[in-house]
């Protein structure tokens, strides 16, 4: 017996021997993770999802205050009746829309832009020179003659396409988003910011109002009273438990906000006074894509459910027994329960991006209760008392099970190298739950297994590796433990490998398709975006880029050099492939001037004097929002097609190509703003990790893979598998339109710990029965897989049934998640029980079978 063995054996004492005591402690520790778990609260942020460390977001940090950023809210109401915009109906619902967005907690009110606010006026050329007012007019009443006037201020301001749909069939409200309340002073609720976006589409488009009124009087309200009100059904979207007063509620002591217990409110629904057939609201943005995500929530708790019921009856039917199969699920629950607690004491949430984290914490914890209660069921069936059965299940599978675990934190802490918050928050929430599985299914499992008796009806189930206990199936799985047929197995390995390698140079880092990735193609939130990035010559996906003239005397924007450099960047941007459009104080001033000269257009061009300039100078009014005060900062925006992984390289690199060749004094040009920006650096921050990501992960499990078996042989055994899966994994991505990108990270981390753990378990009883010189390699492996790699085939199979029904999902990324889960604990499985022994019948060639007995000593 080795050192690391006897140390096992003495622990195994320990837990056994004191079961008692350590049942009570773990229980009294699962009743306070329990409690800590419902104090967790959703905790979504803007700032979470972007690697705040990238030079492309200090660069967008630094001028947050001065230009629109990334959290961007877009507002288009669409007219579907006769005519175009210019109705009483619908500029009242514009005007109303303004007003609503304006007072939506954490809207930056300094950039809240459409026709109705001040800061969008037009210029007009008359014989008296230049006039300009707002293009709504202050004193505007809804006549027709005021009508007339707005179609043609709009006309001279420059906004069809911008803040008018180019139809003139729709206009639209931006605004900016905070990640803190500037008000307030506290961070921005996004359930309640996308709760008021609802509301605001609700008005017009939902024919019946929800009215709520207290069914019993508490302070501050009376019985009767109405104390929330709006075109949402909210007690629904949370099951009526509680929900938001909507209105300030009188004698409410100057308070604007309540919660009500949804057990005392009734509903009525009513008519919508406000609902028009003809108006249409199209609404995207982060607060807004997050409340999709939110409520596609329930969907993934009722997939989980079909998931673990899945599990349970083919548990069930795996171990013909009841009580094995309610503590294994148990116990797999068990670390996802100790993990949600723990949350609080970290001071973390649950992000709704990084939700299914817990499901594959289950999944782990499902893969080691099976090969936990499988070899505890084996000595029970071998004559043990259920004592001594779970003191030699722990000395058998503690070693494996306790290294499988730790490379499975390794696998999840090494996506912290990119330089995320979320990413951090993900990699360090899984780590905790993987490592707590090492108390919960290695030391708790054996305590209540200890306890637990077999059923009569499955003692025929367990018993010995014998030769009679294997099936046709496992001997015909054996023969790619003889070197003959191992060849072949290295021949088909060979060939998907090329194919897959092939394949994977497709594979995109970030988004692939059109859409916001996180939901299905014809969901309501890709229906808007759809339909404002076609009817508007702007798009959604914006990259911005600053230009950085400090040292100039006076306003930059009056210096040749600057505005030029900067109308040579805005034309040399709208040749380049994946950009729609570009905007820039250049292309305004160059209009300006023009407008100067009676319109014509030889004169729309850039003077070389300040004097020159300066007739352009309503072109660099900071209220127009492309530079700040003195032009010390300008920003060109770039808008884009797509915001597809390859479109946002090429622009990207076209940008550096361009500033690299076209190098000019007291000038830089920065990257990056706007959603695109976000993007770029994303992908960049995923590119830039990867390469070492895999290599830490991959070299550690190297490392961890010699110390459990201190064998070279093992390590190629074990880890040749994970690598050809890993190619495997990039090709499916590939094939499937899937990016690689922080959503997809998790899975290939999860997917390499849950391969580790089936070569681990299965390599280890290979190594224990080829201590035997009489037995030959394909022996030890046959006798290994009724031990461990049937429980490890039943493990892969019950999982990818289960994650397979996530396909249906409202969530795209839960989807593709679980086409690639499904993939992974397959391909994984097939590598451990084909690809492995067939290395192992090659390394172990020269070693010849013998006859063994019938019931061989264990």
């Amino acid at each position: 017996m080795t050192r690391s063995e006897r140390a096992v054996a003495r622990m195994a004492d320990f837990l056994i021997g004191s079961r008692k005591v350590l049942a009570v402690l773990f229980a009294l520790i699962t009743i306070a993770f329990g409690y800590s778990a419902t104090k967790v609260q959703l905790d979504p942020g803007f700032l979470k999802l972007i690697p705040v460390e990238h030079p492309y977001m200090r660069t967008m940090m630094q001028y947050m205050d001065d230009f629109s950023g990334a959290n961007k809210i877009l507002v288009n109401l669409r007219w579907k009746g006769e005519g175009d915009i210019y109705n009483p109906a619908f500029m009242k619902a514009l005007q109303e829309t303004t007003d609503e967005v304006f007072f939506i907690p954490g809207i930056n009110r300094t950039k809240v832009s459409s026709l109705f606010t001040p800061n969008v006026y037009y210029i007009e050329i008359t014989e008296d020179g230049f006039r300009g007012e707002p293009v709504v007019p202050a004193r505007y009443s809804g006549t027709e003659q005021d009508l007339d006037r707005v179609r043609n201020n709009v006309e001279h301001s420059g906004q069809i396409g911008q803040l008018v749909a180019v139809d003139l069939k729709g206009a639209m409200v931006q605004a900016d988003l905070h990640e803190y309340d500037p008000n307030a002073g506290v961070k921005v609720d996004y359930w309640e910011v996308q709760g008021k976006l609802e509301e605001i589409r609700g008005r017009y488009e939902s024919p019946i109002q929800y009215v709520y009124r207290m069914k019993r009087a508490r302070e501050p309200f009376e019985a009767g009273e109405v104390v929330a009100e709006g075109y949402v059904d909210y007690g629904a979207m949370l099951g009526m438990q509680k929900f938001r007063v909507l209105r300030d509620v009188p004698g409410a002591e100057g308070k604007q906000e309540f919660i009500v217990e949804g057990g005392e409110v009734e509903v009525e629904t009513v008519d919508n006074p406000a609902y028009n057939p003809d108006i249409e609201v199209n609404i995207i943005g982060f607060a807004r894509l997050l409340g999709d995500v939110i409520k596609g929530l329930v969907g993934v708790f009722a997939f989980f459910a079909i998931a673990f019921a899945i599990t349970a009856v083919l548990l069930y039917w795996y171990t013909r027994s009841l009580r094995t199969t309610v503590v294994a699920l148990f116990v797999a629950m068990l670390p996802v329960l100790w993990l949600i607690g723990v949350l609080p004491l970290l001071g973390y949430g649950i992000d709704p991006m990084s939700i299914l984290v817990p499901f594959l914490i289950f999944s782990i914890g499902v893969s080691h209760a099976v090969q936990m209660t499988n070899a505890w069921r084996m000595e029970v069936g071998n004559g043990a008392t259920p004592a001594a059965a779970a003191h030699a299940s722990f000395c058998k599978l503690f070693i494996p099970g306790a290294a499988g675990l730790l490379t499975e934190a390794l696998g999840f802490g090494v996506i912290m190298l990119i330089d995320i918050p979320i990413v951090h928050e993900l990699g360090i929430t899984a780590c905790v739950g993987v490592l707590l599985m090492i108390i919960t299914n290695k030391m708790i499992l054996p305590i209540i297994l200890a306890h637990l008796r077999l059923e009569q009806s499955a003692m025929a189930h367990a018993g010995d590796s014998g030769i009679e206990r294997r099936s046709p199936l496992v001997r015909m799985i054996g023969n790619c433990a003889e070197p003959r047929f191992a060849v072949v197995v290295f021949a088909a390995a060979l060939v998907l490998l090329a194919g897959a390698t092939w394949k994977s140079r497709d594979l995109v880092i970030g988004d692939s398709g059109q859409g916001v990735p996180e939901l299905h193609e014809d969901s309501r939130y890709n229906q808007d975006n759809r339909v404002i990035a076609g009817t508007y010559d702007i798009g959604v996906d914006v990259l911005t880029v600053i230009a950085e003239a400090p040292g100039f005397e006076g306003d930059s924007c009056l210096h040749y050099p600057v505005v030029e450099l900067i109308d040579r960047f805005e034309l040399y941007m709208k040749g380049v492939e994946g950009v729609q459009s570009v905007i820039s104080v250049a292309g305004i001033g160059k209009l300006v001037i023009s407008a100067f000269n009676e319109g014509n257009p030889r004169w729309r061009a850039l003077p070389r004097s300040q004097v020159g300039l300066s007739t352009g100078s309503k072109a660099f009014d900071p209220n127009l929002g492309l530079n700040n005060e003195g032009c010390k900062a300008i920003q060109v925006m770039i808008f884009m097609k797509d915001h597809e992984g390859d479109t946002i390289q090429h622009a990207v690199a076209e940008i550096k190509r361009f500033v690299e060749a076209n190098p000019v004094d007291g000038v830089t040009l920065r990257l990056a703003s706007g959603n695109v920006g976000v993007m770029a650096a994303t992908n960049e921050a995923v590119a830039a990790a990867e390469v070492t990501m895999l290599l830490a992960i991959f070299g550690s499990l190297i490392l961890f893979c010699y110390l459990t078996f201190r064998s070279w042989i093992g390590v190629i055994c074990v880890m040749t598998p994970l690598l050809l899966v890993t190619v495997f994994c990039n090709a499916l991505m590939a094939t499937l339109g899937i990016g690689l990108k922080v959503a997809t990270l998790p899975v290939i981390a999860l997917g390499v710990g849950v391969g580790v753990d089936y070569g681990l378990y299965l390599f280890e009883r290979i190594q224990h029965h080829m201590a035997d010189p009489t037995v030959s390699f394909r022996e030890s492996f046959e006798r290994a897989m009724v031990e461990r790699g049937s429980a490890a085939v039943f493990t892969a199979i019950t999982m990818s049934v289960g994650v397979a029904t996530w396909i249906f999902s409202a969530l795209k990324f839960q989807a593709d998640m679980g086409v690639m889960l499904s993939f992974m604990f397959l391909v994984n499985m097939f590598g451990a029980v084909c690809l492995l022994p067939a290395l192992g019948a090659w390394f172990f060639r020269e070693r010849q079978p013998t006859l063994v007995a019938t019931n061989p000593a264990r």
